[in-house]
């Protein structure tokens, strides 16, 4: 049976082979797991993604959410298949059991949320987006607030949101507006605008708790005067229940060029009377609680890049081998040769083995880094936390970036190989290239993410983290040169390795010198070959697991799968990485042209 969404054997090639899941499946924290219940809960998300969602998609796309008379309404078909995913308790997978949740393994929540993800990304995030709402709230709460609101965000029956962007302040969240002024019982009076706020109104929920952030009446400008409140959609009673409408309103949603089902809304607080809010945590310490959830919300967006991705090469991989069309090549002068199905043309393969080689690589690389997370906790010393800590901080800018830029790149692939048909939208492909492209900008643009890496992250800690990033990957890479087969692979993704070292030191310099501007116009550049030299480390990992495979007695479906495994490294690694190489000679040369060009030289005066 075709795959569809996300190759499941795939997917248990990377959990369980590649990542030694049942590993971590030792520790007392998952007790309750093992490797039939995690297969258990990974098909079942599997089913319900297929069977439940993809249904709604292309539909949730064309009646889209309507704003009327200041509530939004969601698509028909989302209220039945909402409820299924509630009734599972499948927006609850991650949480730990002291928030109401399940307390899954990171690595099996990855594969079900990829499924979902790419079944209906819009109507998963309404169930799931109360997550981090809750994680904030149970992290820096009070007892009254954790009882109040968390395992309500947890289940799902309250949705959960994240209001940072003011129509001026844009990105520059220190510049916002949004004032709250202390009452005398304790509370804020909150006033204020902020747009482009996801699942801000809807109506699939009883209640929506807002983390707002904004600046206490007084307090200095700047990001270092912002604090962090609760503002609930309906004031909660003292039994529990929603009570009195609060004064934040939707006044508007966003026409947008993809995810026309998700709800970006714009929202007014205190234009009515008064917005009541609750202080989470210690004044002007509002960035601070916040990038705890935006941390986990940039994993995620890297998630949703590649859920669309993998779904895109799915439907292109299985048209490619149903339309038929064209003579084999061999028959090209045989005109009573059969037309064969467009898999057999070399430069549709070529299409599908790129594809291949990207999603494999960036699965690979979110599940690893899924991992780092789950093992930092796990962590027996605190050498060995602060080391797995320290690569989640260090790839979370590029597990947001990379994935949902080269996501994005697969989708638009994928309605390559559909030709003219996949311009239309008679098949998903399309909106898969128009929902993907958002992952690159919210929550961070690239540019953001770009100046978060070179400017932060390359120097954790002098430089160690980076360090030993590098020291994982040429561990691979020594392993993988004891396979005859693998050897040259790995001489390359070495040569690779070393130079990104070298550059990665010679473009730090340069950031803390007088030229920091030329450095940063090279930031980007930076970040991406940092993921694609991750990918050649992934996919030679991936080969080396799989080579190891091959040397025992394996199904003849295996072989083909672990075949395919060692083929798509060789590609990405003969014909994708040499690239790279080029990537990281540009920076090496560290053009300041952008820099020196004059306004006026842009043209358009």
């Amino acid at each position: 049976m075709a795959q569809q969404l996300a190759d499941r054997r795939d997917i248990d090639f990377v959990i369980w082979e590649q990542m030694n899941g049942e590993d971590l499946l030792t520790y007392e924290l998952y007790r309750d797991f093992n490797k039939k219940t995690c297969d258990m809960i990974i098909n079942e998300a599997r089913n319900l993604a297929v069977k439940g969602l993809l249904p709604t998609l292309q539909e949730g796309d064309r009646q889209e959410v309507r704003f009327e008379n200041g509530q939004v309404r969601v698509p028909d078909s989302f209220h039945r298949v909402h409820k299924l995913l509630l009734e599972g308790e499948w927006g609850s997978l991650a949480p730990p059991s002291e928030m109401g949740g399940q307390g899954v393994p990171g690595l099996v929540v990855s594969a079900a949320s990829e499924y979902f993800m790419g079944g209906n990304w819009a109507l998963y995030s309404y169930t799931t987006m109360g997550n981090g709402t809750a994680d904030m709230i149970h992290k820096y709460g009070t007892e009254e607030q954790k009882k109040a609101y968390v395992e309500n965000l947890v289940s799902g029956k309250w949705g959960g949101t994240m209001l940072l962007t003011e129509p001026e302040a844009g990105s520059d969240v220190g510049a916002l507006t949004t004032s709250a002024v202390r009452n005398d019982d304790g509370t804020y009076s909150l006033t204020g605008n902020k747009i482009f706020i996801t699942n801000g109104e809807h109506d699939l929920c009883e209640n929506i708790i807002h983390p707002v952030l904004a600046r206490i009446e007084g307090d200095p400008a700047g990001s270092k005067g912002i604090s962090i409140f609760i503002v609930p959609k309906y004031l909660v009673n003292e039994d529990g229940s929603p009570g009195e409408r609060n004064d934040i309103v939707c006044t508007g949603t966003e026409e947008k060029h993809g995810i026309h089902a998700s709800a970006t809304c714009s929202m007014a607080m205190g234009s009515k009377g008064k917005c009541v809010g609750y202080l989470l945590g210690e004044e002007r310490k509002g960035m601070r609680i916040m990038f705890n959830m935006m941390n986990g919300a940039r994993m995620a967006t890297g998630l949703q890049g590649l859920a669309y991705a993998s779904a895109a090469y799915m439907q292109a991989v299985n048209y490619a081998r149903q339309r038929v069309q064209g003579r084999d090549m061999n028959d090209y002068f045989n005109h009573e040769a059969p037309s064969v199905p467009i898999i057999n043309h070399p430069d549709v393969r070529r299409m599908l083995l790129w594809m291949k080689s990207y999603v494999d690589g960036m699965r690979s690389l979110f599940y690893y880094t899924a991992s780092c997370r789950t093992k930092a906790s796990l962590a027996k010393t605190e050498e060995e936390r602060e080391f797995f800590d320290g690569l989640y901080d260090f790839l979370t800018p590029v597990i947001k970036d990379y994935l949902s830029v080269h996501g994005h790149e697969v989708c638009v692939q994928a309605i390559q190989v559909y030709g003219g048909a996949g311009y239309t939208k008679d098949y998903p492909v399309e909106q898969y290239a128009r929902d993907c492209k958002i992952a690159s900008i919210y929550e961070g643009t690239s540019g953001i993410q770009a100046m978060d890496m070179l400017g932060r992250k390359l120097g954790m800690k002098k430089g160690q983290v980076f360090g030993g990033l590098l020291g994982e990957m040429q561990k691979t890479v020594a392993e993988a040169k004891k396979n005859d087969e693998l050897a040259g692979l790995a001489e390359k993704v070495e040569k690779a390795v070393n130079r990104l070292g070298e550059t990665a030191m010679g473009l730090g310099q340069k950031a803390m010198s007088e030229e920091i501007k030329v450095a940063f116009a090279h930031s980007w550049l930076f970040l991406d070959v940092i993921g694609d030299v991750l990918l050649a480390w992934m996919l030679l990992w991936r080969a080396k697991t799989a080579a190891a495979k091959l040397t025992g007695k394996v199904r003849k479906k295996d072989q083909a799968f672990y075949q395919g495994q060692i083929k798509t490294a060789e590609f990405y690694v003969r014909t994708v990485l040499p690239l790279a190489m080029g990537k990281l000679e540009s920076i090496s040369d560290c053009s300041a042209a952008a820099i020196e060009i004059d306004d006026a030289g842009f043209g358009g005066l």
